[in-house]
């Protein structure tokens, strides 16, 4: 396969304009402080609106001016000819001949007909697979939809790894106030026995559905973890006098009331016990990062239901035709991609902290890990050359306020520049006052208040001020110049969350294509995995495999063997 080679951002002219900008930048002195009070309309300049998110630019490194720069750069690296081709089904990933369509996910019913790739009328077939998910959903909720013995569902299972368990368990977490229909969700990942002995605990058996997610349905991980959790459903079920532990036909009746799969793979799923009616398919070219709007949330259309599933949706596809139709100069999404460029490139920013200001969205960093870091944790281009500047941060967060009382102290007075994402929502659907205070506010206060602080920090004469003792100030002291950006919606709905994801879906996106990266293969995740299967045989009986191993492999399974307690 022909694969036209990337630009190469770091030799257009657009890269030595941003280089030569920097550069004046650092000679006058960066100052934010400076910068506010010489143009009171900076924050104007710098604010944009993208559906019902409003984000504020102004606490970052540039100036209003660095913003045309970007928008240089990005056509420089032909970012519109690139977005075309994934929103059309170009085969942009390349190491795996695939069409990149999660954007196809989340388009309307009348895009039918619109979008044929490989011969697949795509939006049609996503529509197809919504509706029959959507039925099983309402089936589940409404009690049509009963375990062995007949008692309504209470607990949905689901089982996956990676994009199969991140971005559900997130969402899951984030819309909780919205679970309407007495179902609640756990999620299995780790092969850590441990994972499913606790997510297990304290289940009913006769109330509980596991959805296994395995597109080839055989990754090693989720099937081992079926596999237990069938044993589990069966041995609990008989234990409750459910069904006979000797009878084969109940066994297998059990196994299709309280299992489905998320999966192509129909053959497997038939082997494994679960009636391939009760299998919701996805494609090849949705990776997982990118498949939680796909039958990956299947969890999430039953306990939420397919109408908030639906508004869900609309989110994503909000900021997918923002994204595709905005002039990069007032793109929000493409300047927020070139601001992390601007950071990693020019200043040497090695990571990026996403800090939201709100509890449910506590599991949003971690899934963002995987999007950013599997995506453009990368060396090689997407023509298979080596990078030719840095690529990649660390993505890393906590909610507000536990991160202060945690890592902020490096953030304000460390070493190392790490921009921030501030995230928050003007409503919570829990409100409450602590006496006359509006607990709420009490917490957006912190929100406001870090990025002022981070901004444009404490001089030692403002220290003084205060009557600290000389010994003390530079202790007290803040450079401030820590770049922020403030990210404020009107409320955490299924439809703004959807917008979160696709803002950086995108964001990730832009990156990818200013580094040259074919952001939508993972190569990084295989070796280790091919090496455990080598080396688990010589854990406890494979004296052969052992021998083949390295010392310091060698050394390790030695203070197993000698140390595991049967």
């Amino acid at each position: 396969m022909a694969i036209n080679p990337p630009v190469d951002a770091t030799q257009t002219p657009a890269w030595a304009a941003l280089q030569k900008h920097y550069d004046e930048l650092q000679s006058e002195g960066i100052s934010l402080k400076q910068w506010f009070a010489e143009d009171a309309d900076r924050v104007e300049k710098l604010s944009f609106e993208a559906g019902d998110l409003h984000f504020d630019l102004s606490k970052n490194l540039i100036k209003p001016e660095t913003l045309s720069l970007f928008a240089d750069l990005a056509k420089a690296v032909k970012l519109d000819e690139r977005t075309k081709q994934m929103y059309t089904g170009v085969h942009i990933n390349n190491t795996e001949d695939r069409a990149v369509l999660h954007t196809a996910l989340r388009r309307p019913a009348e895009d039918e007909g619109k979008y044929i790739v490989d011969g697949q009328d795509t939006v049609k077939d996503v529509r197809d697979t919504l509706k029959k998910i959507y039925d099983f959903a309402e089936d589940v909720r409404s009690g049509k939809w009963t375990g062995i013995t007949g008692r309504k569902i209470e607990t949905v299972v689901n089982i996956g790894i990676g994009g199969s368990d991140l971005g559900p368990v997130m969402v899951y977490e984030a819309l909780k106030p919205y679970a309407d229909a007495g179902i609640s969700a756990r999620y299995i990942s780790n092969i850590d026995p441990n994972d499913l002995a606790e997510k297990t605990r304290g289940l009913d058996p006769e109330t509980t559905l596991f959805i296994i997610v395995s597109k080839t349905f055989t990754t090693l991980e989720t099937l081992t973890n079926a596999r237990e959790a069938r044993t589990w459903l069966l041995e609990e079920l008989a234990a409750n006098g459910a069904i006979s532990a000797g009878d084969e036909a109940q066994k297998a009746e059990a196994i299709k009331k309280h299992f489905v799969a998320v999966s192509t793979n129909l053959e497997k799923v038939a082997e494994f016990g679960i009636d391939p009616n009760n299998a919701f398919g996805f494609w090849n070219w949705v990776g997982g990062r990118y498949s939680v709007d796909s039958a990956v949330g299947t969890s999430l259309a039953v306990v939420f239901g397919p109408a908030r599933f639906e508004e869900f949706l609309h989110g994503f596809h909000e900021i997918d035709e923002y994204f595709a139709n905005t002039p990069f100069e007032k793109n929000v999404v493409v300047l927020l991609g070139m601001l992390n460029v601007w950071y990693r490139n020019f200043f040497k920013a090695a990571s990026h902290a996403v800090l939201p200001y709100d509890q449910y969205l506590h599991r949003f960093p971690a899934y963002l890990q995987q999007l950013t870091m599997e995506s453009n944790g990368k060396s090689v281009r997407w023509d298979g050359t080596p990078v030719t500047t840095e690529t990649g941060e660390i993505f890393w967060g906590e909610p507000g306020t536990n991160g202060q009382h945690a890592f902020y102290q490096l953030i304000h007075q460390g070493t190392q520049l790490i921009p921030a994402d501030f995230i928050a929502f003007v409503n919570t659907p829990n409100p409450t006052k602590d006496g006359d205070q509006d607990v709420h506010e009490l917490f957006l206060g912190n929100y406001f208040a870090q990025t002022k602080a981070l901004a444009f920090g404490k001089t030692a004469d403002e220290v003084r001020a205060e009557g600290t003792p000389e010994e003390i100030v530079p202790a007290r002291v803040f450079k401030g110049n820590k770049p922020t950006t403030s990210i404020f919606g009107v409320a955490l709905t299924p439809f703004s969350l959807g917008e979160l994801i696709a803002l950086y879906e995108h964001i990730t996106f832009v990156e990818g294509t200013v580094w040259g990266l074919d952001s939508y293969d993972q190569w990084g995740v295989e070796l280790g995995k091919q090496l455990a299967k080598q080396i688990t045989p010589a854990i406890s009986q494979d004296d052969e495999a052992l021998a083949a191993q390295d010392a310091s492999t060698k050394s390790l399974i030695a203070f197993y063997r000698k140390n595991r307690e049967f």
